[in-house]
C-alpha cells in the first residue's frame, strides 16, 4: 500500500448547453474550475507539481493549453482521454502520482467544449476504437435509425425488462429522481422538474428511453487538488481533507464479448470488478455508503448499476427504485447532483464534477442538495470502449 491520498479542493463550472456562452473557450472553463479548485484548498498554483488533464475532443497539447491560464512553471501536464470516463481517469491518475510517492500535489482536471446533437466519430480513415462492441450490438439487436449511445444503452434496459420484468416506467422513475434532485444544483445545465408522466411522455430517442432519461451534450470544465498528508498538515488543511480510501479503474473483459449480453457489453462486469477492488482496498461496502454519484448517461445505465456496485442483488434494480432507496430518506442518496441526465454530460469534465459533488457532501457544503450526516460517499464514471472508476471516499472526521 501507498501513502494516503486526500482530496483538498474542488471547483467547477456550471454545465451549459455547448455554445450558449460567447467567448467561452476550454481555456475559460478550465481557468475558471481550476482556479475555483485552488482556491477551495487555499494553494497557490505554484506548488503544483504534476497536472492530468482530461478531455475527449480536442487537438494534441489542450491539456497545456488550458493549465497555462492558471501558469507557466514548466511542470509535467498529461493529456488524458478515455472516452466518458477521461475525468475520472485523469484523477484515478493523478493519485497514483501522489500515493507512489513521485509528487505530493497534483491538479486533476477535465474539461469538454462539445458540438451540438449527438455524439459522432472523428476519424473516418481509420479503425473505429469501439468496432467491436459496435459490431456484436447490431448482431444482438439490429440496428435502427437512433443515435447509437441511445442504443448501446437501451439494448441493456430492453434486456433487463425481458430478463427480470423490468417495466418502463421504473426506467423513467430514475429520470425522474435525478431531474428531482437538480432543482437544488445551482451547476446543473437542467434545473427543470418533472412529472413522471411527462418524462415518460417525452419524444421517443430509442424505446424504452425517452428524451428525458437521455444525458444532453454539454460544455464545462471541474478540477480536484490531490494531495499527500504531509501537505494537508503543513497547510492546516485537515477539517477539509477529504481521504479517497480506494479507486480502481478496470477495462473491458472476455465477458463483455464472449456472453451476448446487452447489459455485459455496456461495461457493467468493469463496474462490478471496479466496485469490489474498491471495497476491499476502503473496508467498507455499499451498505457503508451515504451518498452515490453514478454514471447515468441514460436511465438504463444507472438501473444496471445498482446491481453491479451491489446496491441490490441481480435482477433487482427495478424494485429498488420503486422502494425509494436511493433518494433523500432511503439507504442511499444517489446522484444529488441531478446526474448526467438533468446536470450535463461534458464528456472529460463528468468524472471530475462527480468528485467535486461529493467533496461537496461529504464536507456539509452542498446546500439545498445536502445528504444530512454523509460520511461515505461512493463514485461510477463509465466510457464505452471501455473504462470503469470507482472510488470510494471519507469525510475528514472519518479520514483523520
Amino acid at each position: 500500500m501507498g501513502r494516503k491520498v486526500y482530496v483538498v479542493g474542488v471547483g467547477m463550472t456550471k454545465f451549459e448547453k455547448p455554445g450558449s456562452r460567447e467567448g467561452w473557450d476550454y481555456p475559460q472553463m478550465a481557468e475558471e474550475a481550476g482556479t475555483k479548485a485552488l482556491a477551495d484548498a487555499g494553494i497557490p498554483y505554484g506548488d503544483i507539481e504534476q497536472a492530468c488533464v482530461g478531455y475527449v475532443y480536442g487537438d494534441s497539447t489542450c491539456g497545456q493549453r488550458a493549465v497555462y491560464q492558471l501558469g507557466l512553471t514548466g511542470i509535467p501536464v498529461y493529456n488524458v482521454n478515455n472516452n466518458c470516463a477521461t475525468g475520472s481517469t485523469a484523477l484515478f491518475m493523478a493519485k497514483q502520482f501522489v500515493e507512489g510517492g513521485l509528487a505530493d500535489c497534483v491538479l486533476a482536471l477535465g474539461f469538454e467544449k462539445m458540438q451540438k446533437g449527438s455524439l459522432s466519430t472523428t476519424f473516418a480513415d481509420r479503425t473505429m476504437p469501439m468496432d467491436r462492441h459496435a459490431t456484436l450490438m447490431v448482431e444482438l439487436r439490429g440496428f435502427e435509425a437512433a443515435p447509437p449511445a441511445a442504443q448501446f444503452f437501451g439494448n441493456a434496459g430492453r434486456e433487463h425488462m425481458e430478463r427480470y420484468g423490468t417495466t418502463a416506467e421504473q426506467l423513467a422513475k430514475i429520470a425522474h429522481k435525478n431531474h428531482t434532485h437538480s432543482v437544488n444544483n445551482p451547476y446543473s445545465q437542467f434545473r427543470d422538474e418533472y412529472t413522471l408522466e411527462q418524462i415518460q411522455a417525452a419524444p421517443m430517442v430509442y424505446a424504452p428511453l425517452t428524451k428525458l432519461q437521455c444525458c444532453p451534450t454539454s460544455d464545462g470544465a471541474a478540477a480536484a487538488i490531490l494531495c499527500s498528508e504531509d501537505v494537508v498538515r503543513r497547510h492546516g488543511l485537515e477539517a477539509q481533507a477529504v481521504e479517497i480510501a480506494g479507486m480502481a479503474m478496470t477495462t473491458d473483459f472476455p465477458s463483455t464479448f464472449d456472453e451476448k449480453s446487452s447489459i455485459k457489453l455496456i461495461g457493467s462486469d468493469m463496474t462490478r470488478a471496479a466496485a469490489q477492488r474498491v471495497y476491499e482496498q476502503s473496508g467498507v461496502g455499499p451498505e457503508d455508503v451515504d451518498v452515490i454519484e453514478l454514471h447515468d448517461c441514460f436511465s438504463a445505465n444507472e438501473l444496471v448499476t445498482y446491481e453491479a456496485l451491489g446496491l441490490c442483488p441481480e435482477g433487482k434494480a427495478g424494485e429498488l427504485i420503486d422502494s425509494g432507496a436511493v433518494t433523500f430518506g432511503g439507504s442511499w442518496v444517489v446522484n444529488p447532483s441531478g446526474g448526467l441526465i438533468s446536470k450535463g454530460h461534458p464528456l472529460g469534465a463528468t468524472g471530475l464534477a462527480q468528485c467535486a459533488e461529493l467533496n461537496w457532501q461529504l464536507r456539509g457544503l452542498a446546500e439545498a442538495r445536502q445528504v444530512d450526516g454523509a460520511k461515505v460517499a461512493l463514485q461510477h464514471n463509465l466510457g464505452l470502449g471501455g473504462a470503469a472508476v470507482v472510488g470510494v471516499y471519507k469525510a475528514p472526521s472519518a479520514a483523520a
